[in-house]
């Protein structure tokens, strides 16, 4: 396979990309917080770029990160900045080891520290849900020793679903020029998280096997790093919970992140309220049986083991 190739391995992040992604991450940043800007109150505002006690909020994607994210961002003392590009970007370099650590930890901590300041939030603590985090939760762990986890999981055949609606991993988007907001492409090519033995195997499947490979891939990642963690750093949500008992969510987190002003479990009861039940089961509706047995055929197992049964 030559190194041109769209289904070969990406190399490391350059210097000259990594400053593109970061001057476009901070541009965007406000544009993407709008609906969460408030004033900080003068008390808890301070003049630092230090990172404490920050909220990483873990999922495949299509698995409700979003939705988690935004109700965690409604809390008083939080600064939630969604996918940071740069260090969605850094992160791929970490679990390829194309960056040495202490060259990605001095990205994470700095850009943190830069997303924060710009947004005038020095002092909250600072949250994001970058799913690519799933693979590298032993380097957050010991970056950001205060740091916790919040892992949320959903029925991988909905997410097969959901994730597919989308271009990112779909063959059609092969050849087309763009890319994610960390810079890879779109398209069936495999990601740096495909088994590399299985890699071009990836590229002939569906794409809804091609989802169904990214929940797998993606959710047993971050079950096995977390459990390495001790348990009052982590806490593991099942989205299907989330959107049908929103009111225990909402207390589940906010005894998981300590909050004990009544503003803030209000605040996040309000955003736990506006969570969609409706989203739950779309694959028995738009699955045929043998999409179906494409998903499974990725799936299949870490579904039992997860409790999602036909």
């Amino acid at each position: 396979m030559t190194s041109d190739s769209p289904f070969a391995p990406q190399s490391g992040l350059s210097t000259a990309k990594a400053a593109k992604l970061a001057a476009v991450g901070l541009l965007a940043d406000r544009k993407e917080r709008r609906d969460l800007e408030r004033p900080v109150e003068a008390g808890k505002r301070k003049l630092t770029l230090k990172v404490e006690r920050p909220i990483f909020i873990l999922g495949a994607p299509r698995s409700g990160t979003t939705f988690l994210g935004s109700c965690v961002g409604a809390l008083p003392d939080v600064s939630y900045h969604y996918e940071p590009r740069l260090t969605k970007a850094v992160a791929r370099c970490v679990y390829e080891g194309s960056w040495t650590r202490q060259r990605a930890a001095r990205y994470f901590r700095g850009y943190y520290g830069a997303l924060l300041a710009a947004a005038g939030h020095g002092g909250l603590r600072f949250a994001e849900k970058d799913p690519e985090n799933c693979f590298i939760v032993p380097f957050l762990a010991e970056v950001f020793p205060d740091a916790v986890f919040l892992h949320v999981h959903r029925d991988g055949r909905d997410v097969a679903v959901s994730h597919a609606e989308q271009p990112w991993l779909n063959a059609a988007s092969t050849g087309s020029g763009r890319s994610g907001r960390g810079g890879t492409p779109w398209g069936a090519a495999p990601r740096f998280w495909v088994e590399p033995e299985r890699r071009e195997e990836f590229t002939r499947v569906s794409d809804l096997g091609r989802s169904a490979w990214m929940w797998r891939r993606f959710t047993s990642s971050a079950l096995a790093q977390l459990a390495a963690l001790p348990t009052d750093r982590v806490r593991h949500l099942r989205y299907e919970d989330v959107v049908t008992r929103p009111a225990e969510a909402a207390e589940v987190v906010a005894d998981f992140l300590e909050v004990g002003d009544p503003a803030g479990r209000q605040a996040l009861h309000a955003r736990f309220g506006q969570a969609r039940p409706g989203s739950v089961g779309r694959w028995r509706k738009r699955l045929t049986e043998e999409d179906l047995t494409d998903v499974l055929a990725q799936a299949g197992p870490l579904l039992t083991e997860l409790g999602y049964h036909p």
